[in-house]
């Protein structure tokens, strides 16, 4: 029983017929080779455009005027909005988060506060951290600042073995790691 060792080329593509498959036959370096251009009905099926059904987009909110105007779309002009801590109101929320927050039992009654609002004085940036730094130490060997992130493990030298030379000759070259 003989099996089918390739392809087969004409399978799935056109071939001329008539005077241009002569003219091929004749003219070609290999006539047996695919013309590449495939059968339509056997290659994609069902075929594009061949639905009888039109494509409809869906209505979003995107696409009613009315509630998309333009400025809202409009990327160009989409700056980065500035936020501004001025120094008493970063001294106030030093000196607020410094000590652990109280948490007190919930009230009997629904309409009173069990804690009243404490005065909010306003003290210098300086005196403020000198206020905070002062009563507990803020950094210590087991807790450290924050530093920043890194895409990469920092390098600690190591001392490599030397590069291969003459036992007592001069090498001034050190490798490391």
């Amino acid at each position: 029983m003989a099996t089918k060792k390739a392809a087969e080329s004409t399978l799935y593509h056109l071939s001329p017929k008539g005077f241009w498959k002569k003219f091929r036959e004749v003219a070609a370096v290999n006539s047996e080779i695919s013309s590449g251009l495939p059968i339509a009905s056997v290659n994609r099926y069902p075929q594009p455009g061949s639905r009888p059904e039109k494509y409809s987009t869906p209505a979003t909110k995107a696409s009613d005027p009315a509630q998309n105007p333009y400025w809202k779309r409009d990327v160009r002009r989409a700056y980065p909005q500035l936020s501004v801590v001025t120094q008493p109101e970063l001294s106030s929320l030093l000196i607020e988060h410094s000590q652990p927050q109280a948490v007190s039992a919930p009230a009997q009654g629904e309409g009173e506060s069990s804690i009243p609002a404490a005065p909010k004085e306003v003290l210098d940036l300086a005196a403020a951290i000198a206020t905070v730094t002062g009563s507990t130490k803020v950094y210590t060997e087991t807790q450290l600042p924050p530093s920043l992130p890194t895409s990469f493990k920092r390098w600690i030298p190591e001392r490599a073995p030397d590069a291969p030379h003459a036992e007592h000759t001069y090498w001034p070259m050190v490798m490391w790691k």
